[in-house]
């Protein structure tokens, strides 16, 4: 599908499930930055979404009321991100990485931890399974955004025939132990495995570009996904955070409120490796070219959590950097002009 009627479609789909109470909500999270009336925050709002195509919420997350139109135009948006995955990643894209007991089969070696499907495992596997982990994570095997995700301490779990029925009830039923994190990552927060998010382009002659490399920290919770009430902040090309930590309801953390551990500055260990991990998945996802890629990193080096072929968009508001503009010159300069042409 060409680009126009990929963005007419969108726009199309966005007219039609328009929920005028969200966008209001949105807007009073503006009124935080902006004195304008909320008329006009929302009258501003539907035209970045024509002209910019921008999403209500990326205009609230990143500032945009408060930028100017050159700098509103150099922000990457979640509507140009679904046309990034519709044009350039095959059709075969959300069976391949989006089911991840197949994820986990296909980078057994890649993902450092021990895991099963509770749904056609025996009981007794499944009792072998759990007496080697005293914690597991259960999860949807099909799930996004962090949700349906629930730590079982597994001496607690005293019929497990019962347990497994209720997993297959409520639709958790991958189930993987709880990895141990590096401790200069427990240092930062030690009641979530923090994870880096990485959005990665492997061009036609196989080169591989990383287009975003973002820290992703927990805050009250067993992960650390930013829908989930987690923070993240950007990294550099050598996994240093280059801005104080955000949360989705636009709180700015200079230092973790729980720990105290300062987070702009903060180097992720192993990044080279990382680095190299991601460079040798991405050669086996042929059909799969634009990738966000989840990874932890261990005592022993880094673990290939998942990969995302609709990988949401991480830039930092202005508020929490001073600097104004996106991080769209960053696509354009990975994918070229053809997909992301100026508007």
């Amino acid at each position: 599908m060409d680009q126009k009627r990929l963005r007419v479609r969108y726009l199309f789909d966005r007219a039609r499930r328009l929920n005028s109470t969200q966008l209001f909500e949105l807007a009073r999270q503006v009124k935080r930055i902006s004195k304008a009336p909320l008329p006009v925050i929302v009258l501003d709002m539907l035209w970045c979404s024509v002209r910019y195509e921008m999403g209500f919420r990326d205009y609230v997350v990143w500032d945009i009321r408060v930028l100017n139109g050159r700098e509103r135009a150099t922000w990457m948006t979640h509507p140009k991100a679904f046309r990034l995955n519709s044009t350039l990643n095959g059709a075969d894209s959300a069976a391949i990485v989006g089911d991840k007991i197949r994820f986990l089969t296909d980078f057994a070696d890649l993902t450092r931890r021990d895991w099963i499907d509770a749904a056609d495992a025996p009981v007794d596997e499944l009792r072998s399974f759990l007496s080697r982990h005293s914690r597991v994570i259960a999860k949807p095997a099909r799930g996004e955004g962090g949700a349906g995700i629930t730590i079982y301490d597994t001496a607690d779990i005293d019929d497990v025939e019962a347990w497994r029925t209720s997993l297959v009830e409520g639709d958790q039923t991958l189930l993987e132990e709880v990895l141990s994190q590096h401790p200069r990552l427990a240092e930062v927060y030690p009641d979530s495995v923090n994870t880096v998010r990485m959005i990665t382009y492997r061009d036609p002659s196989d080169e591989l570009h990383v287009i975003a490399s973002v820290l992703r920290i927990g805050n009250g919770s067993v992960i650390d996904n930013f829908a989930s009430g987690g923070m993240f902040t950007m990294l550099d090309d050598d996994g240093v955070a280059l801005y104080p930590g955000v949360d989705k309801q636009s709180h700015i953390y200079p230092a973790h409120p729980v720990t105290g551990t300062q987070i702009q500055g903060f180097a992720v260990p192993d990044y080279p490796e990382i680095v190299e991990m991601v460079a040798e998945a991405a050669k086996r996802l042929p059909t799969v070219p634009y990738v966000g890629w989840d990874i932890a990193i261990t005592p022993t080096g880094p673990a290939l959590i998942e990969a995302n072929h609709n990988s949401s968009v991480f830039q930092m508001k202005p508020s929490a950097s001073g600097i104004r503009t996106g991080l769209l010159h960053r696509y354009r300069d990975a994918i070229g002009p053809g997909v992301l042409e100026k508007r």
